[in-house]
C-alpha cells in the first residue's frame, strides 16, 4: 500500500469541501476517530466505502487513493537518465531489481515501458552468463509486445515493433522478425526496417534476398533524400550561391546514382524547381541547363515512367515485380490516359509564365520543340 496516497487525498479534498470530520463522518456513517485514523493514514476505509467516498467528493478511484499510473514526459526523461547512471556504476542485478519495481508500478505506462527495454537493450552486455544474457533480451521483448499491442500512440507502436524485431533477431529468430515486419503495411516507416528484414534473410541462408531488400531500401532513401533536397531548394531562393551548390550536390547525386533512368519521375520535379528558382535570381544560362535536363528525360522515357534496374541495382526489377504481385492489395493504375500525361509534362514548362523572358531565346526553343 505504499504507493495508495488516500489519506493525503481525503485530508485535502475535504478541505476543498470546507466540511469538518464530524460532518463528513455522518455523511459515510462512521465514527469521527475513523476519519481522523483515514486522513494521517492510520487505516483506509472499507473498500465498499470507496466508490460512496469517491462520488462524494466527485473524483475518480484513482485520485481519491492518489494512485498515479502514469508518469509525465520529465519525469520518464528523469528516470532514465538516473537508471544509466546506475547501470553504469551499480551491480547489474541491483538496477535490474529497481526496474522490475517500476514495471510493476507502471505497467500501462507505455513510454516508461518502452524505455526500459531500450535499457534492457543496451545493458545485457554487462551479464555475462548467456542464459541470463537470453533473459534479459526475451523481457525487453515482452515489455515492446506490450507497448505495440496496447499502446495509444502510433509511432510509439511503431519504434517497439522495430525494437521488438531487433530482440526476435539478437535471439536467433530470423523467422519471427520477418512475421512481424512483413505483416504490418506501415512498417517501411522505420529507416533501418529494411535492413533487419535483409539480416533475417541471410540468417536464413537466403542471401539473394538479403541483397535484393538492401538495394530497394538504398534505392529508397536516394529518392527519398532528393525528394527532401527539393523541398528544400525551394526554399532557398533567397540565397544565389548556396541554390547553386544545393543544384551542384543533387544534380551529381542523380548522376553518380544513376537516378534519371532508374526513377525518372522522381528527379523530374528537381528540375522544375531548380529552373523556375534561377530565372527568380535571373539567371537565365542555370534554368536552361535545369530545363533541358528535365526535357531530356521526358523525351526519352515513356509517360509512365517506371522505376527500372541498372547494373548496380541488379535486383530491384525482379524484387518489386514480386512485391507487388505478392501484396494483399493491388496498385491501381491511374484513371489518366498517357496524351494527358504527356501534356502535362510539356505544360509544365510552356505555360509556366516565369519562362516568358526566354520566349525568343534559341535553346528555350529548341527544348520546347
Amino acid at each position: 500500500m505504499r504507493n495508495i496516497n488516500i489519506a493525503r487525498t481525503i485530508a485535502a479534498k475535504r478541505r476543498e469541501k470546507g466540511i469538518t470530520q464530524d460532518e463528513l463522518a455522518r455523511y459515510m456513517c462512521v465514527s469521527r476517530v475513523s476519519i481522523s485514523k483515514w486522513e494521517t493514514g492510520q487505516s483506509y476505509p472499507d473498500i465498499q466505502l470507496l466508490p460512496e467516498l469517491a462520488s462524494y467528493f466527485n473524483i475518480s478511484m484513482d485520485e481519491l487513493m492518489g494512485y498515479e499510473p502514469q508518469m509525465t514526459v520529465e519525469d520518464i526523461r528523469k528516470l532514465n537518465l538516473e537508471l544509466l547512471e546506475d547501470f553504469a556504476t551499480k551491480p547489474f542485478d541491483e538496477v535490474k531489481n529497481r526496474c522490475d519495481e517500476i514495471i510493476r508500478k507502471y505497467y500501462s505506462c507505455w513510454p516508461l515501458l518502452f524505455q526500459i527495454g531500450i535499457l534492457f537493450m543496451n545493458y545485457t552486455p554487462i551479464a555475462e552468463d548467456e542464459d541470463l544474457k537470453r533473459t534479459i533480451i526475451t523481457e525487453a521483448k515482452e515489455l515492446f509486445t506490450r507497448v505495440k499491442e496496447f499502446g495509444d500512440n502510433i509511432e510509439l507502436q511503431q519504434l517497439a515493433l522495430h525494437s521488438e524485431s531487433i530482440c526476435e533477431l539478437t535471439l536467433g529468430n530470423a523467422s519471427n522478425v520477418l512475421s512481424l515486419l512483413e505483416s504490418k503495411v506501415s512498417y517501411t516507416l522505420h529507416p533501418s526496417v529494411g535492413a533487419l528484414r535483409s539480416r533475417s534473410y541471410e540468417e536464413l541462408g537466403k542471401p539473394q534476398e538479403a541483397k535484393a531488400i538492401m538495394q530497394d531500401s538504398i534505392l529508397d532513401g536516394v529518392i527519398s533524400l532528393i525528394s527532401d533536397a527539393t523541398t528544400y531548394l525551394s526554399l532557398c531562393t533567397d540565397g544565389p550561391d548556396h541554390y547553386q551548390e544545393i543544384c551542384k550536390r543533387l544534380t551529381a547525386m542523380i548522376e553518380i546514382f544513376n537516378v534519371s533512368a532508374l526513377s525518372p519521375i522522381s528527379v523530374l520535379p528537381f528540375y522544375l524547381t531548380a529552373a523556375e528558382g534561377f530565372m527568380g535570381n535571373s539567371d537565365e544560362a542555370n534554368a536552361l541547363d535545369m530545363l533541358e535536363m528535365y526535357t531530356e528525360i521526358v523525351s526519352k522515357h515513356d509517360s509512365k515512367l517506371v522505376l527500372n534496374g541498372d547494373s548496380f541495382f541488379n535486383l530491384i526489377d525482379e524484387y518489386r515485380e514480386r512485391q507487388l504481385r505478392e501484396r494483399p492489395f493491388g496498385m491501381p493504375e491511374l484513371p489518366r490516359d498517357e496524351n494527358s500525361i504527356k501534356r502535362e509534362m510539356v505544360e509544365a514548362v510552356l505555360n509556366n509564365r516565369i519562362y516568358l523572358p526566354l520566349k525568343e531565346n534559341q535553346r528555350f526553343q529548341a527544348l520546347a520543340q
